[in-house]
């Protein structure tokens, strides 16, 4: 028989925390700005669910996203801030429910004061259909970290990996998130097959004016990994683009697919990613200006370590 996976997520007990020690997760994160912080997954994943590279396309794809109640994420996120004094709650659903689930979510947390006690990060899609009320609700509701998969700059790459997203609709989003106060952090990859080396310089040169515009806080930059199971692994298979099938290698760290890009320049692009897009004015303004409180600092610091690890890890 084959293994399915359709019961409804009320049907799910609040998440026991002490049995899956959460305090491991809690405190040496980069994620949080405040600690204690804490995960949940309140969607199952990804109402998308179609992107070629993701490995979550073959456990949970568009059709098959599923969403608890409002009621039971409320319950779920009074239970981590009464009861274990959590101060920031990363939700990793593939992205965060939104339409009225959100907006019924948001006014539930300020009806019951939660945006005084704790921030909340999510995932999100550029191409959402979300609107400019929408944003400021999560604002006002305590939101603070918002992830984007921007992956290319490469309008081309982005319909072959099946993004369902179009370069121009970045920007505008990006100046919502902005403007009700979120902090945005981009993903973005190299290595794509098909991809020349104007192409790659062509995302790091986006990726640097996001920045260069105040438009990202953050970013996270790697070699794209076709993983099994995926639409882009069996793609590779099809065309034998693949160097390898040691898995262990599959780590992000090298070009696992046959590149018109030398690997070598690859990781600089990595590299250049970090550099180019964080050592601008406004992100170092911005950073500087987090090192007022002892949050500030710790996070700041979490960052810098982990901005030197990356460039390590690509050298």
């Amino acid at each position: 028989m084959k293994f399915t996976l359709s019961h409804h997520l009320g049907e799910l007990p609040i998440i026991d925390r002490d049995l899956t020690k959460w305090r491991l997760y809690a405190f040496k994160n980069s994620n949080f700005y405040q600690a204690p912080g804490a995960y949940t997954m309140f969607g199952r994943d990804c109402w998308w669910g179609k992107c070629t590279f993701c490995s979550w396309t073959t456990l949970f794809p568009g059709e098959k996203y599923r969403v608890m109640s409002v009621k039971q994420a409320i319950e779920e996120v009074e239970n981590l801030v009464e009861n274990y004094g959590v101060k920031e709650i990363m939700d990793d659903s593939g992205t965060f429910p939104i339409g009225d689930w959100l907006r019924e979510f948001c006014r539930e947390v300020m009806r019951r004061g939660y945006q005084k006690k704790v921030r909340f990060d999510c995932n999100l899609r550029f191409n959402a259909g979300m609107t400019k009320e929408d944003y400021l609700l999560m604002g006002q509701a305590g939101f603070r970290f918002v992830l984007y998969g921007l992956e290319s700059a490469s309008q081309e790459t982005l319909e072959r990996i099946n993004k369902n997203l179009r370069v121009e609709q970045i920007e505008p989003v990006l100046k919502w998130a902005k403007e009700a106060g979120l902090k945005p952090h981009l993903t973005v990859m190299v290595g794509y097959p098909w991809e020349s080396e104007k192409d790659v310089n062509n995302t790091i040169a986006f990726a640097e004016k996001l920045f260069r515009d105040g438009l990202a806080d953050s970013l996270q930059a790697t070699v794209v990994i076709p993983y099994p199971g995926t639409p882009l692994f069996d793609d590779c298979l099809k065309n034998k683009l693949l160097k390898t099938k040691d898995w262990n290698r599959y780590d992000m760290q090298e070009a696992i697919m046959k590149t018109k890009v030398p690997e070598g320049k690859l990781l600089g692009a990595v590299r250049s990613l970090y550099s180019r897009s964080i050592w601008t004015p406004r992100f170092i303004f911005n950073t500087l200006s987090q090192l007022k409180s002892i949050a500030g600092i710790k996070y700041v610091g979490f960052q810098g370590f982990k901005y030197l690890a990356k460039l390590l890890e690509f050298s």
